[in-house]
């Protein structure tokens, strides 16, 4: 009888969602950025029936970015798709080891392994951000060249506000090494951001490669969750698809 309601209630008025039963997704955002761009990707997965969380990382050092990503994923009942942009990567390859993550995705992003560190991963294909350096440690991206290196397909007027609200990073933080990469053991999907002025689509597809990564090419500058929302979007419903 139960059963006979719920189908009647389903056939008229209950909406069903897409992906009921991959419930979570966790969103990382990059380095000297923070997690409001990640809105429209956000509602386009709570559309589909998504359980969404974006991480605010601290970016005081590695371990407490890994650290704030490892607090979000405590509070996910069920399978969750870890999602990070650029340096997002680098704290999902570790914070990704938590038992609830059932997949990565990896949005224009770095993905090192074990013992290694981002320096070192960068200089096989030259990273081509120009650097403001605040004090002896700390730097945010030039504002003289933020949008034409950074994101290049999106407004200017956007860029401008994104180039003010820099978050300050400390260049220590590319020395960090990994003491684990959750890619091992855990399937992966990448973006690779074609017209990238930051991180070489050389260096992404090396690196994917490696991982054994799913990778999708979408035409884009660096910030491509911004400038192509739904298709970064379609790249992180795969990886939902996979967990079922």
């Amino acid at each position: 009888m139960k059963k006979l309601m719920l189908t009647a209630l389903i056939g008229t008025s209950m909406a069903v969602p897409a992906f009921a039963d991959a419930t979570n997704v966790v969103l990382v955002h990059g380095a000297t950025m923070d997690a409001s761009g990640w809105r429209p990707v956000y509602d386009i997965l709570r559309a589909k029936g998504l359980k969404v969380s974006v991480v605010q990382l601290p970016h005081t050092s590695l371990a407490d970015d890994i650290a704030a990503t490892r607090l979000i994923l405590k509070q996910q009942k069920g399978p969750t798709v870890l999602v990070g942009h650029s340096y997002g990567g680098a704290v999902i390859t570790e914070a990704g080891t938590e038992e609830v993550v059932k997949a990565l995705v990896y949005v224009a992003a770095l993905e090192p392994d074990e013992g290694e560190n981002l320096t070192e991963l960068s200089q096989l294909y030259p990273m081509k951000i120009n650097m403001e350096m605040l004090d002896a440690h700390t730097f945010v991206p030039s504002p003289t060249t933020y949008r034409d290196t950074i994101a290049a397909d999106l407004p200017e007027d956007v860029t401008d506000f994104m180039s003010a609200s820099s978050k300050p990073m400390t260049v220590e933080t590319y020395q960090v090494r990994f003491h684990q990469a959750a890619w091992h053991e855990k399937p992966t999907f990448g973006i690779v951001t074609t017209e990238d002025r930051v991180i070489p689509p050389e260096l992404l597809r090396w690196m994917y490669k490696r991982a054994g990564t799913k990778a999708t090419d979408i035409k884009s500058s660096h910030m491509v969750y911004m400038s192509h929302p739904k298709e970064t979007a379609d790249v992180i419903l795969q990886a939902v698809k996979s967990v079922n």
